[in-house]
């Protein structure tokens, strides 16, 4: 719904009215996420033990769950400048194609060399690793978006860069392993023979085209064992959905300026962050009772960790030496297909979303892989803007929704998640025109596999 008021193609806000804060979702949640654990002890994670992984100021962060609004640093709100605000644009010439009564929306977070949101929480996470005085950081990546985001944040802030990237990813996108060393990053296909954890998952998965899980055990091990570095994540914990509410916030300030509130926002799901951005304020205003909205996330059937997942403490990592986290999870030694979507190719999801999704307060859609491209191509086609195949997904839902518009005569008003561009790739692109994609869908067998693996946590922490 909306006022009269014309509402132009592109809304941009002001340099004025960008966010001065991030918005901590876990202060209006009355059922907080559980606790990390600590797989040694089963205990809570103490901020101690948790600082020998991750920056101070970032532990404090990920544990705080009462601080509503947490300023952002002055360094951080310029470095933002550089490509926010980014801008909420409405869809008309996708509205037509569809001839829905739907009013369609997307916020755009692909107006940087990163090419996605992940710069968001890439800047703030390499600032608090030179604010404590370290020599650089390491990290996964996946389709290579958040190495991206992180290899331009450490050269802005003169910081080593490590990046162990998900080795199908790796190898069908080239080009962004090239901007990441263009940056100055060192890029190794994950699993590899670099580390103790990586040798033994090549051991037991020869062959394997690595996950998410693997990069992030492999990175882990490799900061835990150099002096002057930290582990920094580009999704699933809590720091870092908390660094991408600016996303959500701008949403929220620029569909205010027109009146305009949204019935249902959409965004697409590996671990969390895009969507867990995307969402906080509008999810913020529904837990307080002060409005309803539909959330839908958007998750690849090969990896299904809503739909199809247990909601169970679990590893987040594959190499199982990262702390436990409650999520809906696949199992973290679950390796999903090689589909092209690298960015949503994790076997868990935020604890945030999880315990959201677990309380009925949004809802979850698995789609697969030839109908996403479907999708991308049918939204370049009149958008002028090729997604990511990640944010296809997104794009997916929302065109299905627009079209049960036209089918029930709804004028509903639809929110999604751009969340960066597909130039980088064009393999995947070319792989659906050429007709060789196919849709991969784990069997129950294939899952079971990864839930045998779930940890035995006492009965009184689940």
């Amino acid at each position: 719904m909306a006022n009269s008021k014309e509402i132009p193609y592109k809304i941009y806000l002001e340099e004025s009215e960008m966010p001065k804060q991030w918005y901590n979702l876990r202060a209006d949640m009355k059922n907080k996420p559980a606790p990390l654990l600590n797989p040694g002890t089963m205990k809570p994670m103490t901020a101690e033990e948790l600082g020998q992984v991750f920056c101070k100021e970032l532990v404090d962060q990920e544990l705080d769950d009462t601080t509503p609004y947490i300023d952002i640093p002055q360094e951080i709100q310029d470095f933002y400048k550089m490509y926010r605000p980014s801008p909420l644009v409405r869809a008309y010439c996708l509205e037509k194609k569809l001839g829905t009564p739907a009013k369609i929306y997307y916020k755009f977070e692909g107006n940087n060399t990163s090419g996605s949101h992940k710069l968001n929480s890439a800047i703030a996470q390499a600032y608090y690793a030179k604010k404590q005085g370290l020599k650089g950081v390491t990290t996964e990546t996946g389709a290579g978006q958040w190495g991206t985001a992180l290899s331009m944040a450490c050269a802005y802030l003169d910081l080593d860069c490590q990046v162990y990237m998900v080795k199908c990813s790796y190898e069908q996108k080239p080009f962004r392993r090239e901007v990441m060393r263009t940056y100055g990053a060192s890029v190794t296909p994950s699993p590899s023979d670099t580390t103790e954890i990586g040798r033994k998952i090549l051991k037991e998965h020869p062959g394997t085209s690595g996950s998410l899980g693997c990069a992030i055990s492999e990175a882990v091990e490799k900061a835990t064992h150099q002096e002057g570095y930290r582990y920094v994540l580009g999704s699933v914990l809590n720091q870092v959905l908390l660094h991408q509410t600016v996303i959500g916030l701008e949403t929220k300030t620029a569909l205010d300026k027109y009146g305009i509130v949204p019935d249902m926002i959409i965004g697409c799901a590996g671990g969390g962050s895009n969507l867990g951005g995307l969402i906080s304020p509008f999810m913020g205003e529904k837990l307080r009772g002060e409005r309803d909205y539909q959330i839908i996330a958007v998750e690849p059937a090969s990896c299904p960790s809503f739909t199809r997942g247990k909601f169970a403490y679990d590893f987040c990592d594959t190499g199982m030496v990262t702390p436990l986290q409650k999520m809906y999870t696949l199992g973290s030694n679950f390796i999903p297909s090689a589909n092209h979507a690298g960015g949503l190719r994790y076997h868990g999801m935020s604890a945030v979303l999880s315990q959201l999704y677990h309380d009925g307060l949004m809802e979850a859609r698995a789609v697969e892989q030839t109908s996403v491209f479907a999708a991308a191509e049918e939204f370049a086609r009149v958008e002028g803007i090729l997604p990511a195949p990640e944010s296809a997904h997104a794009i997916k839902v929302a065109i299905d929704e627009a079209k049960k518009c036209k089918e029930t005569g709804e004028e509903k008003t639809i929110v999604f998640g751009l969340t960066g561009t597909g130039y980088f790739d064009m393999y995947a692109y070319e792989s659906f025109n050429d007709g060789k994609m196919t849709d991969y869908i784990p069997t129950d067998e294939d899952l079971e596999a990864g839930f045998a693996g779930l940890p035995n946590v006492p009965e009184d922490m689940m």
